[in-house]
């Protein structure tokens, strides 16, 4: 075997976290001398081992070494830095003593549990070690003996000796690493660089002649993990972290306001290496030309003063996070004070699959889960709403055993044959929905193609300019084909516009947000606008994303023609927020009307509303194919003439057709009653024959007519 090389440390892939895994490139574990799940020693004085695996391609090259936050802290080892590593021998473990770190002990674990969680991980007495329960709950553990003494392995005759005493002093448990954040790696560099480097090495700064950063301001909606950030480079950089949330600030006693904040400020000096995190700081630090309570700028000016005034703060680090960025005071937003600004985002497509594997990395999955098709059902989830799916798909789990359950809880074979399933998270998923975007009910309509009969012309239009550009963006970025930024439905009414909205919105696995036209209007100057402005940034956060304006005709009336001055404002935020400087990508503009002639010629230009399509009053196929869809979940006797109600119901639209077959059930309902004394449970037998069809046209009559009124 080789002797000692010297890796540069790296962090590890998320679903490595907890498995005792080292990666390396595939030359340096030849040079090692070593194979594929051989045990290396990492750290001076060989503090902990790992078992070696090949890394993958784009980590090869540069000496890297590949570790998890647990195999870093049990190193002595951070981000960056260089490290020995060596070969070394592991023998099986006779026995193990544990020590449970933290809160959660009392989480009854049995030997044998921890004893499976731990098959193949190298073990060392000083070591913490961590275990998850469904990825619900960590559990950390100190090895407090190994018999023999050194590395070890279990195996399945293994004594593990728990103890339930809890031991001061140890190590803190629950730690947040970089592991532990997924879908953020261009920001959390950011982030890093800005903050770890003047902790670590202050004196690089004075020989360059500069002032090292003092501040990050953190901006995104809420969810997005901006606590979770400052946590994790807390942890990582060894800094004394002190949170403060906003209102904890505020006292009702002139002065005292400002003696907290100063009393936080000192604390963290004194200290040295410290990061003081301002959760939700628009609540301390808002406009001062806008309030008008004196405490508030009394608060604002004495932060500005402890951020950049004439006292050093020494190795203090500042970080904010807000979602309303804007409501901040201005003079704490320039270098200085507050360094950076880093928006921290809705994560796309490959975040969302990086949140899900670390949600999911100690949860027993079954073997139908695909995480990648979860991701690409999940746009619009934050980071929050993403670990709220896994929860609510583990809890739907529990949900379905819980007759089998032993008063005492879980048994250790029930436990073992516990694993979350697809169909769970595709349950969870009607329970969840995007917390960006919740108060305008934004949802995946449970619509599809097969639920519009009919429409076929105008059902390919809208997959290949909707459905098409959101599922496919990658090939019409390599085709250079610009998607349609509004497609405009226009017809008589019932004729399917709204339907085909929400099955366009469910075939593209697309959020949906449905605004009635009228909704937004608002006597109060300017609220209508900012209405508007309010939904098209919500859109972009929950991209893909589906903007359906129903009766859109009340909302953008022609200018000249309303008579209202309030709604030429909204027809104008609407045409800028549709054709403006700031680009719609991922969100398409969907609108339906029964009065073309009423919306406002601006709107119906290329640009905006691209494509406009009418939808008629439908032939007698269509109407056969719609008769199909109503009554494909009701009792239809044989003696039923689908094709000659086809026939019958000319000038009918599909809202037409729909009731006629509610009021054909009706009858069958209201017969079957008239021959039986009472109301039968379940009414086994009931069938709707042709002669109710006959009794609903004759109660409708030819309501419709070619133009489609009534």
């Amino acid at each position: 075997m080789a002797g000692q090389i010297t890796f540069k440390v790296t962090k590890a892939m998320g679903k490595d976290v907890g498995r005792g895994i080292a990666r390396l490139d595939p030359a340096d574990i030849q040079e090692l001398g070593l194979g594929v799940g051989d045990l290396i020693a990492i750290g001076s004085g060989c503090r902990t081992a790992a078992r070696v695996m090949p890394a993958y391609a784009e980590y090869r090259g540069g000496k890297l070494l590949q570790i998890d936050g647990i195999i870093r802290e049990n190193a002595g080892v951070s981000l960056g830095e260089m490290v020995q590593v060596s070969a070394v021998n592991g023998r099986s473990a006779q026995k193990i003593v544990l020590t449970p770190i933290g809160a959660e002990s009392n989480l009854q674990l049995d030997e044998a549990f921890i004893s499976r969680s731990l098959q193949g991980i190298p073990l060392v007495k000083g070591d913490k070690v961590r275990i998850s329960v469904l990825g619900l709950r960590n559990q950390e553990f100190m090895i407090e003996e190994t018999v023999p003494d050194g590395f070890v392995l279990l195996k399945k005759d293994t004594v593990v000796e728990l103890l339930q005493t809890k031991v001061a002093g140890l190590k803190k448990a629950g730690q947040v690493t970089y592991e532990d954040i997924g879908g953020m790696g261009k920001e959390l560099s950011r982030i890093r660089e800005m903050i770890e480097l003047p902790l670590k090495y202050p004196a690089v700064f004075q020989h360059l002649g500069i002032e090292p950063p003092k501040g990050v301001l953190l901006c995104g909606p809420p969810g997005t993990g901006k606590t979770l950030i400052a946590r994790a480079v807390a942890g990582e950089a060894n800094a004394y972290f002190l949170s403060v949330n906003g209102p904890e600030i505020i006292h009702k006693y002139y002065g005292e306001s400002e003696a907290k904040l100063r009393e936080i400020f000192d604390k963290a000096a004194k200290k040295g290496n410290s990061i003081i995190f301002l959760d939700e700081i628009d609540a301390i630090a808002p406009k001062r030309a806008e309030v008008t309570g004196e405490v508030e700028k009394r608060v604002v000016a004495q932060l500005l003063a402890l951020m950049d005034g004439l006292a050093s703060r020494g190795q203090v680090i500042v970080i904010g996070a807000t979602n309303i960025p804007d409501s901040l005071d201005p003079a704490l937003r320039r270098p200085g004070r507050f360094d950076r600004e880093i928006i921290i985002g809705v994560p796309d497509q490959k975040g969302r699959l990086e949140i899900l594997q670390i949600h999911t990395r100690g949860m027993p999955l079954a073997g139908d889960v695909d995480l990648e098709r979860i991701a690409g059902l999940t746009g619009g989830f934050v980071g929050a709403d993403l670990l709220a799916l896994c929860r609510e798909a583990a809890m739907h789990r529990l949900r379905r055993i819980l007759p089998y359950m032993d008063p005492e809880g879980l048994s250790p074979e029930l436990l073992a044959r516990l694993h979350v399933s697809m169909q769970d998270f595709l349950q969870a998923l009607e329970e969840v929905e995007p917390s960006a975007t919740r108060e305008f009910l934004v949802e995946v309509p449970g619509a599809n193609w097969e639920d519009v009969g009919g429409l076929d012309g105008v059902k390919q239009h809208l997959r290949e300019t909707i459905e098409w550009p959101l599922k496919y963006t990658e090939l019409f970025d390599q085709a250079g084909a610009q998607a349609p930024r509004g497609i405009l439905l226009y017809g008589p009414p019932g004729t399917g516009k709204t339907l085909l909205a929400r099955a366009v919105a469910n075939e593209a696995n697309a959020n949906f947000i449905s605004i009635k036209g009228p909704a937004l209007l608002s006597k109060w100057v300017g609220e209508s606008e900012k209405a508007v402005r309010e939904v098209f940034h919500k859109a972009r956060q929950a991209a893909p994303c589906i903007i359906f304006f129903d009766e859109i005709d009340a909302l953008v009336a022609a200018r000249g023609m309303s008579g209202s001055v309030a709604s030429e404002r909204v027809l104008s935020q609407l045409l800028t927020e549709m054709d403006g400087i700031e680009d719609l990508r991922r969100v398409v503009v969907l609108g339906a009307t029964n009065r073309l002639d009423l919306i406002d010629p601006a709107l119906l230009r290329p640009g905006r509303f691209d494509l406009q399509l009418r939808m008629e009053l439908p032939a007698q196929a269509s109407r056969r194919q719609i008769l199909d869809v109503h009554t494909r979940k009701k009792p239809v006797a044989e003696d039923v003439d689908l094709d000659g109600l086809a026939v019958e119901t000319e000038g009918f639209s599909g809202a037409d057709i729909r009731h006629l077959c509610s009021r054909a059930a009706l009858a069958a309902v209201r017969e079957y009653l008239a021959g039986n004394d009472s109301s039968p449970q379940g009414a086994p037998g009931i069938q709707i024959c042709h002669r109710h069809f006959r009794q609903a046209l004759a109660e409708i009559g030819l309501r419709a007519t070619p133009d489609g009124s009534s």
